[in-house]
Protein backbone atom coordinates (compact mmCIF):
# COMPACT_ATOMS: atom_id res chain seq x y z
CA UNK A 1 0.00 0.00 0.00
CA UNK A 2 2.77 2.45 0.82
CA UNK A 3 4.30 1.70 -2.58
CA UNK A 4 1.02 2.59 -4.25
CA UNK A 5 0.53 5.81 -2.29
CA UNK A 6 4.00 6.92 -3.40
CA UNK A 7 3.79 5.93 -7.08
CA UNK A 8 0.09 6.09 -7.86
CA UNK A 9 0.23 2.55 -9.25
CA UNK A 10 -1.18 -0.60 -7.67
CA UNK A 11 1.32 -3.41 -7.08
CA UNK A 12 0.92 -6.29 -9.52
CA UNK A 13 -0.87 -8.66 -7.14
CA UNK A 14 -3.53 -6.06 -6.40
CA UNK A 15 -3.89 -5.23 -10.11
CA UNK A 16 -4.33 -8.90 -10.96
CA UNK A 17 -6.94 -9.36 -8.25
CA UNK A 18 -8.90 -6.32 -9.44
CA UNK A 19 -8.79 -7.56 -13.03
CA UNK A 20 -9.91 -11.05 -12.06
CA UNK A 21 -12.89 -9.74 -10.08
CA UNK A 22 -13.67 -7.21 -12.83
CA UNK A 23 -13.85 -10.01 -15.40
CA UNK A 24 -16.06 -12.06 -13.07
CA UNK A 25 -18.33 -9.08 -12.45
CA UNK A 26 -18.78 -8.42 -16.15
CA UNK A 27 -19.17 -12.03 -17.29
CA UNK A 28 -21.05 -13.62 -14.39
CA UNK A 29 -22.64 -10.93 -12.19
CA UNK A 30 -23.84 -8.34 -14.70
CA UNK A 31 -25.88 -10.72 -16.92
CA UNK A 32 -28.12 -11.85 -14.03
CA UNK A 33 -28.18 -8.68 -11.92
CA UNK A 34 -31.42 -7.28 -13.38
CA UNK A 35 -33.17 -10.65 -13.06
CA UNK A 36 -32.34 -11.09 -9.39
CA UNK A 37 -33.21 -7.46 -8.70
CA UNK A 38 -36.62 -7.80 -10.34
CA UNK A 39 -37.36 -11.13 -8.67
CA UNK A 40 -35.95 -10.07 -5.29
CA UNK A 41 -34.04 -13.36 -5.33
CA UNK A 42 -30.76 -14.15 -3.61
CA UNK A 43 -28.03 -14.90 -6.23
CA UNK A 44 -26.83 -18.25 -4.89
CA UNK A 45 -25.02 -19.10 -8.13
CA UNK A 46 -23.07 -15.83 -8.02
CA UNK A 47 -22.19 -16.28 -4.35
CA UNK A 48 -21.00 -19.79 -5.15
CA UNK A 49 -18.76 -18.36 -7.87
CA UNK A 50 -17.30 -15.82 -5.46
CA UNK A 51 -16.72 -18.60 -2.94
CA UNK A 52 -14.85 -20.65 -5.54
CA UNK A 53 -12.63 -17.62 -6.24
CA UNK A 54 -11.79 -17.32 -2.54
CA UNK A 55 -13.25 -13.83 -2.18
CA UNK A 56 -14.82 -14.56 1.21
CA UNK A 57 -11.41 -15.54 2.54
CA UNK A 58 -9.42 -12.65 1.09
CA UNK A 59 -8.30 -10.91 4.33
CA UNK A 60 -7.84 -14.02 6.49
CA UNK A 61 -4.67 -16.08 7.09
CA UNK A 62 -4.31 -19.41 5.32
CA UNK A 63 -4.23 -21.21 8.68
CA UNK A 64 -7.92 -20.36 9.04
CA UNK A 65 -8.85 -21.25 5.48
CA UNK A 66 -8.28 -17.76 4.10
CA UNK A 67 -6.37 -16.49 1.10
CA UNK A 68 -3.65 -14.77 3.13
CA UNK A 69 -4.45 -11.34 1.72
CA UNK A 70 -5.45 -8.14 3.47
CA UNK A 71 -8.37 -5.77 3.92
CA UNK A 72 -7.37 -3.64 0.93
CA UNK A 73 -7.67 -6.71 -1.30
CA UNK A 74 -11.24 -7.11 -0.07
CA UNK A 75 -11.92 -3.45 -0.84
CA UNK A 76 -10.65 -3.80 -4.41
CA UNK A 77 -13.01 -6.75 -4.94
CA UNK A 78 -15.92 -4.77 -3.51
CA UNK A 79 -15.21 -1.84 -5.81
CA UNK A 80 -15.29 -4.05 -8.91
CA UNK A 81 -18.47 -5.83 -7.84
CA UNK A 82 -20.11 -2.55 -6.85
CA UNK A 83 -19.78 -1.28 -10.40
CA UNK A 84 -22.34 -3.77 -11.67
CA UNK A 85 -24.39 -4.99 -8.69
CA UNK A 86 -24.43 -3.49 -5.23
CA UNK A 87 -26.52 -6.37 -3.86
CA UNK A 88 -23.77 -8.84 -4.68
CA UNK A 89 -21.11 -6.49 -3.33
CA UNK A 90 -22.89 -6.00 0.00
CA UNK A 91 -23.36 -9.75 0.33
CA UNK A 92 -19.58 -10.14 0.20
CA UNK A 93 -18.91 -7.11 2.39
CA UNK A 94 -21.30 -8.19 5.12
CA UNK A 95 -20.23 -11.81 4.93
CA UNK A 96 -16.60 -10.87 5.53
CA UNK A 97 -16.65 -7.62 7.50
CA UNK A 98 -19.67 -8.33 9.71
CA UNK A 99 -19.96 -12.10 9.58
CA UNK A 100 -16.42 -13.43 9.82
CA UNK A 101 -14.25 -10.50 10.91
CA UNK A 102 -15.64 -10.27 14.49
CA UNK A 103 -14.66 -13.91 15.01
CA UNK A 104 -11.19 -13.24 13.62
CA UNK A 105 -10.65 -10.05 15.63
CA UNK A 106 -12.13 -11.09 18.96
CA UNK A 107 -12.68 -14.84 18.98
CA UNK A 108 -10.59 -17.28 20.96
CA UNK A 109 -8.62 -19.98 19.17
CA UNK A 110 -11.37 -22.59 19.45
CA UNK A 111 -13.92 -20.18 17.97
CA UNK A 112 -11.59 -19.26 15.12
CA UNK A 113 -10.88 -22.89 14.30
CA UNK A 114 -14.58 -23.74 14.39
CA UNK A 115 -15.98 -20.85 12.35
CA UNK A 116 -13.38 -19.13 10.19
CA UNK A 117 -12.65 -21.98 7.74
CA UNK A 118 -16.37 -22.34 7.08
CA UNK A 119 -17.05 -18.61 6.67
CA UNK A 120 -13.86 -17.95 4.70
CA UNK A 121 -14.83 -20.69 2.25
CA UNK A 122 -17.99 -18.79 1.32
CA UNK A 123 -19.97 -22.01 1.63
CA UNK A 124 -21.65 -20.51 4.69
CA UNK A 125 -22.55 -16.95 5.65
CA UNK A 126 -22.41 -15.17 8.97
CA UNK A 127 -24.42 -12.14 10.06
CA UNK A 128 -24.13 -9.60 12.87
CA UNK A 129 -27.20 -8.56 14.86
CA UNK A 130 -26.68 -5.08 16.28
CA UNK A 131 -29.51 -2.77 15.22
CA UNK A 132 -32.86 -2.91 16.96
CA UNK A 133 -36.17 -1.19 16.34
CA UNK A 134 -35.35 1.39 18.98
CA UNK A 135 -31.68 1.95 18.31
CA UNK A 136 -28.52 1.09 16.44
CA UNK A 137 -25.93 3.80 16.99
CA UNK A 138 -27.45 4.34 20.46
CA UNK A 139 -26.06 1.42 22.45
CA UNK A 140 -28.12 2.40 25.48
CA UNK A 141 -31.26 1.54 23.54
CA UNK A 142 -30.31 -2.15 23.24
CA UNK A 143 -33.09 -4.30 24.69
CA UNK A 144 -32.08 -7.79 23.62
CA UNK A 145 -30.92 -9.67 26.71
CA UNK A 146 -28.74 -12.67 27.44
CA UNK A 147 -28.80 -14.26 30.88
CA UNK A 148 -26.67 -17.11 32.18
CA UNK A 149 -28.58 -20.20 33.23
CA UNK A 150 -26.88 -23.46 34.15
CA UNK A 151 -23.90 -22.83 31.87
CA UNK A 152 -25.88 -21.43 28.95
CA UNK A 153 -26.82 -18.01 27.66
CA UNK A 154 -30.59 -17.55 27.27
CA UNK A 155 -31.20 -14.89 24.61
CA UNK A 156 -34.42 -12.93 24.17
CA UNK A 157 -35.12 -9.96 21.94
CA UNK A 158 -35.16 -8.84 18.33
CA UNK A 159 -32.91 -7.24 15.73
CA UNK A 160 -33.63 -5.19 12.61
CA UNK A 161 -32.10 -4.81 9.12
CA UNK A 162 -29.71 -7.77 9.41
CA UNK A 163 -27.89 -8.69 6.17
CA UNK A 164 -27.24 -12.33 5.20
CA UNK A 165 -29.38 -13.50 8.11
CA UNK A 166 -31.98 -15.66 6.37
CA UNK A 167 -30.32 -17.43 3.45
CA UNK A 168 -30.14 -21.16 3.00
CA UNK A 169 -26.41 -20.96 3.76
CA UNK A 170 -26.59 -18.70 6.83
CA UNK A 171 -24.92 -20.62 9.66
CA UNK A 172 -23.99 -17.98 12.24
CA UNK A 173 -25.50 -14.84 13.73
CA UNK A 174 -23.43 -12.88 16.22
CA UNK A 175 -25.76 -10.89 18.45
CA UNK A 176 -25.17 -8.01 20.84
CA UNK A 177 -27.17 -8.32 24.03
CA UNK A 178 -27.44 -6.81 27.49
CA UNK A 179 -25.70 -9.26 29.83
CA UNK A 180 -25.80 -7.18 32.99
CA UNK A 181 -25.31 -3.70 34.39
CA UNK A 182 -22.20 -1.84 35.53
CA UNK A 183 -22.40 1.46 37.44
CA UNK A 184 -25.95 1.95 36.20
CA UNK A 185 -25.02 1.40 32.57
CA UNK A 186 -25.96 -1.56 30.41
CA UNK A 187 -23.27 -4.18 29.99
CA UNK A 188 -23.37 -5.24 26.34
CA UNK A 189 -21.68 -8.41 25.14
CA UNK A 190 -21.45 -10.29 21.84
CA UNK A 191 -22.58 -13.90 21.62
CA UNK A 192 -22.23 -16.43 18.79
CA UNK A 193 -25.50 -18.05 17.78
CA UNK A 194 -25.26 -20.99 15.37
CA UNK A 195 -28.33 -21.23 13.16
CA UNK A 196 -30.76 -22.78 12.69
CA UNK A 197 -31.46 -23.17 16.40
CA UNK A 198 -34.60 -23.51 18.48
CA UNK A 199 -36.13 -20.14 19.32
CA UNK A 200 -34.41 -18.25 16.50
CA UNK A 201 -36.54 -16.89 13.67
CA UNK A 202 -35.56 -14.94 10.59
CA UNK A 203 -38.80 -13.06 10.00
CA UNK A 204 -40.09 -12.42 6.43
CA UNK A 205 -37.66 -10.41 4.33
CA UNK A 206 -38.15 -6.67 4.01
CA UNK A 207 -39.64 -5.02 0.94
CA UNK A 208 -36.83 -2.57 0.16
CA UNK A 209 -36.24 0.39 -2.15
CA UNK A 210 -33.00 -1.15 -3.39
CA UNK A 211 -30.45 -3.92 -2.78
CA UNK A 212 -33.28 -6.24 -3.76
CA UNK A 213 -30.99 -9.24 -4.32
CA UNK A 214 -29.42 -8.81 -0.87
CA UNK A 215 -30.84 -10.88 1.98
CA UNK A 216 -32.17 -8.67 4.81
CA UNK A 217 -34.44 -9.74 7.67
CA UNK A 218 -35.67 -8.77 11.11
CA UNK A 219 -34.68 -11.42 13.63
CA UNK A 220 -36.34 -12.66 16.78
CA UNK A 221 -34.83 -14.60 19.68
CA UNK A 222 -37.21 -16.47 21.98
CA UNK A 223 -35.34 -18.24 24.77
CA UNK A 224 -32.48 -19.14 22.43
CA UNK A 225 -30.04 -21.25 24.42
CA UNK A 226 -26.32 -21.39 23.54
CA UNK A 227 -23.31 -22.49 25.63
CA UNK A 228 -21.61 -19.91 27.85
CA UNK A 229 -18.40 -20.37 25.86
CA UNK A 230 -20.14 -18.79 22.84
CA UNK A 231 -19.35 -15.41 24.36
CA UNK A 232 -17.29 -13.55 21.74
CA UNK A 233 -14.49 -11.50 23.28
CA UNK A 234 -14.65 -10.10 26.78
CA UNK A 235 -17.95 -9.82 28.58
CA UNK A 236 -19.13 -6.21 28.48
CA UNK A 237 -16.95 -5.35 25.45
CA UNK A 238 -19.46 -6.33 22.78
CA UNK A 239 -20.43 -2.85 21.66
CA UNK A 240 -16.93 -1.42 21.94
CA UNK A 241 -15.55 -4.26 19.84
CA UNK A 242 -18.23 -3.79 17.24
CA UNK A 243 -17.30 -0.12 16.91
CA UNK A 244 -13.85 -1.30 15.77
CA UNK A 245 -15.54 -3.57 13.24
CA UNK A 246 -17.59 -0.59 12.01
CA UNK A 247 -14.46 1.54 11.56
CA UNK A 248 -13.02 -1.11 9.26
CA UNK A 249 -16.36 -1.69 7.59
CA UNK A 250 -16.63 1.95 6.64
CA UNK A 251 -13.58 1.59 4.43
CA UNK A 252 -15.20 -1.41 2.78
CA UNK A 253 -18.49 0.43 2.27
CA UNK A 254 -16.52 3.34 0.83
CA UNK A 255 -14.93 0.96 -1.67
CA UNK A 256 -18.34 -0.43 -2.62
CA UNK A 257 -19.60 3.15 -3.00
CA UNK A 258 -16.70 4.04 -5.28
CA UNK A 259 -17.61 1.06 -7.41
CA UNK A 260 -21.18 2.31 -7.69
CA UNK A 261 -19.99 5.83 -8.52
CA UNK A 262 -17.58 4.54 -11.16
CA UNK A 263 -20.18 2.19 -12.57
CA UNK A 264 -22.44 5.17 -13.21
CA UNK A 265 -19.58 6.97 -14.98
CA UNK A 266 -18.83 3.97 -17.17
CA UNK A 267 -22.46 3.56 -18.19
CA UNK A 268 -22.78 7.26 -18.98
CA UNK A 269 -19.63 7.39 -21.10
CA UNK A 270 -20.84 4.45 -23.16
CA UNK A 271 -24.35 5.86 -23.54
CA UNK A 272 -23.17 9.39 -24.32
CA UNK A 273 -21.15 8.06 -27.25
CA UNK A 274 -24.07 6.08 -28.67
CA UNK A 275 -27.11 8.26 -28.01
CA UNK A 276 -27.68 10.98 -30.57
CA UNK A 277 -29.71 14.18 -30.33
CA UNK A 278 -29.95 16.95 -32.90
CA UNK A 279 -27.65 15.03 -35.21
CA UNK A 280 -24.75 14.40 -32.84
CA UNK A 281 -23.78 12.11 -29.96
CA UNK A 282 -24.93 13.71 -26.71
CA UNK A 283 -21.40 13.37 -25.31
CA UNK A 284 -20.29 16.10 -27.71
CA UNK A 285 -22.44 18.64 -25.87
CA UNK A 286 -20.79 20.38 -22.93
CA UNK A 287 -23.89 20.07 -20.74
CA UNK A 288 -23.53 16.29 -20.83
CA UNK A 289 -19.73 16.09 -21.04
CA UNK A 290 -19.24 18.39 -18.05
CA UNK A 291 -21.78 16.45 -15.97
CA UNK A 292 -19.89 13.22 -16.66
CA UNK A 293 -16.58 14.96 -15.93
CA UNK A 294 -17.88 15.92 -12.48
CA UNK A 295 -19.02 12.35 -11.94
CA UNK A 296 -15.55 11.04 -12.81
CA UNK A 297 -13.98 13.58 -10.44
CA UNK A 298 -16.20 12.46 -7.58
CA UNK A 299 -15.31 8.82 -8.13
CA UNK A 300 -11.60 9.59 -8.28
CA UNK A 301 -11.64 11.69 -5.11
CA UNK A 302 -13.62 9.05 -3.24
CA UNK A 303 -11.26 6.30 -4.38
CA UNK A 304 -8.29 8.29 -3.13
CA UNK A 305 -10.04 8.70 0.23
CA UNK A 306 -10.63 4.99 0.75
CA UNK A 307 -7.13 4.09 -0.45
CA UNK A 308 -5.74 6.50 2.14
CA UNK A 309 -7.88 5.06 4.95
CA UNK A 310 -6.88 1.51 3.99
CA UNK A 311 -3.20 2.46 3.91
CA UNK A 312 -3.40 3.86 7.44
CA UNK A 313 -5.25 0.79 8.69
CA UNK A 314 -2.76 -1.66 7.19
CA UNK A 315 0.14 0.38 8.58
CA UNK A 316 -1.30 0.06 12.08
CA UNK A 317 -1.90 3.79 12.36
CA UNK A 318 -5.06 5.56 13.63
CA UNK A 319 -7.62 5.47 10.85
CA UNK A 320 -10.98 6.28 12.43
CA UNK A 321 -11.19 9.79 10.95
CA UNK A 322 -9.90 8.70 7.54
CA UNK A 323 -12.46 5.87 7.44
CA UNK A 324 -15.29 8.24 8.32
CA UNK A 325 -14.15 10.72 5.65
CA UNK A 326 -13.90 7.94 3.06
CA UNK A 327 -17.36 6.62 3.88
CA UNK A 328 -18.88 10.11 3.82
CA UNK A 329 -17.24 11.20 0.55
CA UNK A 330 -17.77 7.90 -1.26
CA UNK A 331 -21.40 7.36 -0.28
CA UNK A 332 -22.28 10.89 -1.34
CA UNK A 333 -20.37 10.38 -4.60
CA UNK A 334 -22.38 7.24 -5.29
CA UNK A 335 -25.69 8.98 -4.65
CA UNK A 336 -24.76 12.11 -6.61
CA UNK A 337 -23.45 10.09 -9.54
CA UNK A 338 -26.54 7.90 -9.60
CA UNK A 339 -28.74 10.98 -9.76
CA UNK A 340 -26.66 12.56 -12.52
CA UNK A 341 -26.46 9.30 -14.45
CA UNK A 342 -30.23 8.98 -14.41
CA UNK A 343 -30.42 12.49 -15.84
CA UNK A 344 -27.92 11.69 -18.59
CA UNK A 345 -29.99 8.68 -19.62
CA UNK A 346 -33.19 10.73 -19.61
CA UNK A 347 -36.35 8.63 -19.79
CA UNK A 348 -34.30 5.43 -20.10
CA UNK A 349 -32.67 6.23 -16.77
CA UNK A 350 -36.08 5.78 -15.14
CA UNK A 351 -36.43 2.25 -16.50
CA UNK A 352 -35.33 -0.56 -14.20
CA UNK A 353 -33.76 -2.51 -17.05
CA UNK A 354 -30.89 0.00 -17.12
CA UNK A 355 -28.11 -0.32 -14.51
CA UNK A 356 -28.20 3.39 -13.68
CA UNK A 357 -31.79 3.05 -12.49
CA UNK A 358 -30.75 0.23 -10.19
CA UNK A 359 -27.85 2.34 -8.89
CA UNK A 360 -30.29 5.18 -8.27
CA UNK A 361 -32.39 2.95 -6.01
CA UNK A 362 -29.45 1.12 -4.44
CA UNK A 363 -27.16 4.03 -3.60
CA UNK A 364 -29.27 5.79 -0.99
CA UNK A 365 -28.64 3.11 1.62
CA UNK A 366 -24.90 3.78 1.30
CA UNK A 367 -25.53 7.09 3.11
CA UNK A 368 -27.32 5.22 5.91
CA UNK A 369 -25.87 1.74 6.51
CA UNK A 370 -22.81 1.17 8.75
CA UNK A 371 -23.15 4.68 10.13
CA UNK A 372 -25.28 7.45 8.65
CA UNK A 373 -23.88 10.57 7.03
CA UNK A 374 -24.64 12.39 10.26
CA UNK A 375 -22.66 9.86 12.29
CA UNK A 376 -19.68 10.29 9.97
CA UNK A 377 -19.84 14.07 10.37
CA UNK A 378 -19.98 13.65 14.14
CA UNK A 379 -16.94 11.34 14.11
CA UNK A 380 -14.95 13.64 11.82
CA UNK A 381 -15.72 16.68 13.96
CA UNK A 382 -14.81 14.81 17.13
CA UNK A 383 -11.53 13.54 15.66
CA UNK A 384 -10.77 17.10 14.51
CA UNK A 385 -10.94 18.21 18.14
CA UNK A 386 -14.44 19.67 18.35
Amino acid sequence: MSEFMATGMLPDHYEQLAKTVRDFAQSVVAPVAAKHDEEHSFPYEVVSGMADMGLFGLPFPEEYGGMGGDYFALCLALEELGKVDQSVAITLEAGVSLGAMPVYRFGNEDQKQEWLPLLASGKALGAFGLTEAGGGTDAGATRTTAKLDDGDWIINGSKQFITNSGTDITKLVTVTAVTGETDGRKEISSILVPVPIEGFTAEPAYSKVGWNASDTHPLSFDDVRVPAENLLGERGRGYANFLRILDEGRIAIAALSVGAAQGCVDECVRYAKEREAFGAAIGTYQAVAFKIARMESRAHAARTAYYDAAALMLAGKPFKKAAAIAKLVASEAAMDNARDATQVFGGYGFMNEYPVARHYRDSKILEIGEGTTEVQLMLIAREAGL
